[in-house]
């Protein structure tokens, strides 16, 4: 007896030779290629189906590019190296390929190992006979034992005024009515349209439940399309400018106004993504996504949801390893660290920091730079806690910060957002010598900083003067502390008073009230701190759970 077959294809002929001989179908002759197969050589269910047919990726990509023409539709971009990518699991095909690709195999989208259904919304596993060129019915292939026609052998293509089976990108149905097809808006971008138009018109906006569940559900939206589709083949030069543009905006431009502008356009190229898949633009439609979804993440925080920051930060993640760009990964894990930074524990942000920094590498970028930066904050306050070595680090990740800044290109150091900026170290040194109890210092640098932000710059600038208020009250003026946050406060126009600003200058009057008792100034304080501000439900209004030791 001969050797039993080694290679994945023997093995695949035998088994189709087999299956043919006891007049089984490619569907079940499939299925015992992917069993016997996929084990020994992780053969993919869209890889068997194509080997029981015996035919190569030539033969498919011909196949998929009839069926287009037959669909009058310019030629797919499909070829053999992409078909080879899905077969091997490296890359999935969008809606549209696998329509086509699951209308060639007569299957549908599971048989081919993709657990969704498929965009025309009919079977694809019988395809009607198609009257011959003399008018009479051509005979339909006969089926196998499990009812299924062969796709390819003796296959016909049938008239586009014979088919039955649905146009892909006609989201009408298969009863669908003339007229053109309805445009994908959903009903979370009505909410945002709606709140937009309140504000723009200067009624007031409350973050109530249904607007959270809008934001939440376009956020769940991008998630499903990262996973279903590749690419855009839109122009992405104006998106990529748009979002730049936002990194300009971002602090002048009140919080909530901010985000119905961001999410209404991330819903656009997550259209963009369902419907268009070409491969050469899935690295720069993937890096719009990302870098959008990072900067709702940054606006959530400023509205005080941690819970849809960390969200909209793990859908940036996604997006950011279809890039598999290192850099914006690591901006997206340093931008992550603010969550904790503000809203939960030092500890978690200090090793957000540092992971941000192992995958920026030793290439200065942003993220190279900002990270040792947060990295300093965190150890301030964890030294601010008693943490003895904590104080020692701090400085010298603050040394390794500047010097990857001072090696930044221009280009890097001109938002705040997808840049880091002069005045965002300052801010950020300043703000870690006064957790460290250097206050005399840490009000020089944080003057310094106040010349450095411009006045539209509400939030950090605001950030630093509540800094410059705990530096008094290490001084041992509480009085003075008081009146310099309530200043920062109450001085910022309404569109302007995001959570995250109260929740600090909240963490101050506990502070003040841990180490000087109750007073007079400090019930003032709290009542100038409950005047109406753009805050999310969570935040309730209430002060900070957070324990008064452990604050400032």
């Amino acid at each position: 007896m001969s050797d039993p077959p080694r290679k994945e294809t023997d093995i695949a002929r035998q088994i189709r030779a087999r299956g043919l001989a006891h007049d089984r179908s490619p569907v079940q002759i499939a299925r015992e290629i992917h069993d016997q197969c996929g084990p020994l050589f992780g053969t993919s269910r869209i890889k068997a189906h194509r080997l029981s047919h015996g035919v190569s990726l030539s033969d498919i990509v011909a196949q998929v590019r009839a069926l287009y023409e037959l669909d009058g539709k310019a030629p797919p971009r499909l070829g053999e190296t992409l078909l080879s990518a899905y077969e091997s699991g490296y890359k999935r095909p969008g809606p549209e390929y696998l329509h086509y690709l699951c209308a060639v195999y007569r299957v549908e989208p599971d048989d081919l190992g993709y657990q969704s259904p498929c965009i025309c919304g009919r079977g694809h596993a019988v395809r009607p006979a198609v009257a011959a060129a003399d008018g009479r019915p051509a005979p339909a292939a006969a089926p196998g034992p499990d009812g299924e026609a062969d796709a390819l052998v003796g296959a016909v293509v049938p008239r586009p005024d014979d088919r039955q089976w649905i146009t892909v990108n006609d989201p009408r149905g298969p009863d669908r009515a003339d007229g053109p097809a309805p445009i994908d808006v959903g009903e979370e971008d009505i909410v945002l349209r709606r709140t937009l138009l309140q504000l723009l018109a200067g009624t007031g906006v409350t973050l109530d439940g249904q607007f959270l569940g809008a934001v939440d559900g376009i956020r769940r939206k991008m998630d499903d399309t990262l996973v279903n589709a590749t690419v855009s083949s839109t122009m992405l030069d104006q998106w990529e400018e748009t979002t730049l543009a936002y990194g300009r905006q971002y602090q002048a431009t009140p919080s909530l106004r901010m985000l119905c502008d961001v999410l209404l356009d991330f819903s656009e190229v997550r259209r963009m993504c369902d419907r268009r898949q070409p491969v050469e633009l899935q690295e720069r439609l993937c890096r719009i996504a990302a870098q959008l979804a990072g900067l709702s993440g940054l606006i959530m925080i400023n509205l005080g949801d941690h819970r849809l920051a960390r969200s909209f930060f793990r859908t940036a993640r996604t997006a950011a390893d279809e890039t598999g760009d290192r850099a914006l990964r690591a901006w997206v894990t340093v931008r992550e660290s603010l969550v904790p930074m503000y809203y939960g524990d030092p500890r978690e942000a200090l090793q957000l920091a540092r992971k941000a920094q192992d995958l920026a590498g030793r290439a200065p970028s942003v993220a190279g730079a900002m990270a040792p930066a947060v990295e300093a904050r965190a150890l301030g306050m964890l030294a601010l806690r008693g943490r003895g070595d904590a104080a020692p680090s701090a400085r010298r990740a603050l040394v390794r910060g500047r010097a990857v800044f001072d090696q930044l290109p221009k280009d890097n150091t001109g938002d705040l957002v997808f840049g880091f900026t002069e005045r965002q170290l300052t801010f950020y040194e300043g703000d870690t010598l006064t957790s460290l109890g250097d206050h005399r210092h840490g009000d020089e640098v944080l003057s310094r900083a106040l010349t450095l932000y411009s006045p539209s710059d509400h939030v950090d600038l605001t950030l630093v003067r509540l800094d410059r208020a705990a530096c008094k009250l290490q001084a041992g003026h509480p009085d003075a502390a008081l009146q310099e946050a309530q200043n920062a406060i109450t001085e910022l126009p309404g569109e302007h008073r995001s959570d995250i600003l109260v929740h600090r200058a909240r963490q101050l009057g506990a502070a003040v009230r841990d180490k000087h008792g109750e007073m007079q100034q400090l019930h003032e304080f709290y009542e100038a701190l409950a005047a109406p501000s753009v805050k999310s439900p969570a935040a309730g209004g209430a002060p900070s759970a957070v324990p008064p030791a452990e604050q400032v």
